[in-house]
């Protein structure tokens, strides 16, 4: 939900098989900020989706059958924020498990910042503090670090963590989204022409990025010119 652009937005609408598909907004993330949740059902609309949200920190918002909910979705969306409040938050009222159920059930689940962070087994976080490990999901069996050239402390934390033992990972400037299938990295899209995204990881005695390739969603096939 970049202000503006709604090209990645797009992107993760068009995985989905049916046309107008079931979204759900998980704005946890945020403490269910009344903004966020406004912004989430402007960008997902009822002209293109079928958009519901569930909030935990309000008992009149949201489906009773929280699960049952999750399940029916094509896709669910989860917002930024803080990844240890959102962790915490979802472990205390099973929401965890009943995301581990869809995604095996084929739900497509996305996110950015904390929504990006909790699907992966641990990676950094920053959020009130200076950048520090946690443990996430496990849905995906590396590492993530997001914001990775737009906050200056994100790079040199990650190489740290890495050093000192968290598994191998991707780490994501703002703009540059990754795409798993399963448990494997799928393709790397952009909403930015600058954005750029990295596998890495721990050699020997130091921490080695590789830049991965990205495609720009935001390119245009060029028209081809009439012969004169």
């Amino acid at each position: 939900m970049e202000p503006g652009n709604p090209l990645l937005d797009d992107y993760v609408l068009s995985l989905c098989r049916r046309k107008r598909p079931r979204v759900c907004f998980l704005p946890s993330a945020s403490g269910d900020a009344d903004h966020y949740v406004v912004r989430f059902y402007r960008h997902f609309n009822s002209e293109v989706c079928e958009p519901s949200h569930v909030s935990l920190f309000r008992r009149d918002c949201g489906p009773g059958k929280v699960r049952e909910h999750l399940l029916r979705q094509d896709l669910v969306y989860v917002g930024g924020g803080s990844i240890l409040s959102l962790l915490g938050v979802w472990r205390a009222h099973g929401i965890d498990a009943h995301l581990r159920e869809a995604w095996r059930a084929g739900v497509i689940l996305c996110g950015v910042s904390a929504g990006s962070l909790c699907w992966f087994a641990s990676g950094l976080t920053a959020y009130h503090h200076d950048a520090r490990p946690y443990e996430g999901l496990g849905l995906l069996p590396h590492s993530n670090a997001v914001h990775y050239e737009q906050e200056s402390n994100r790079r040199p934390a990650y190489h740290a963590a890495l050093l000192d033992g968290m598994p191998a990972g991707y780490a994501a400037s703002d703009g540059a989204a990754l795409h798993f299938v399963g448990t494997e990295l799928h393709r790397v899209v952009l909403s930015r022409p600058g954005a750029t995204a990295y596998r890495v990881e721990r050699q020997d005695m130091g921490v080695v990025e590789v830049p991965l390739p990205g495609d720009y969603l935001g390119e245009r096939p060029k028209m081809a010119l009439a012969a004169a």
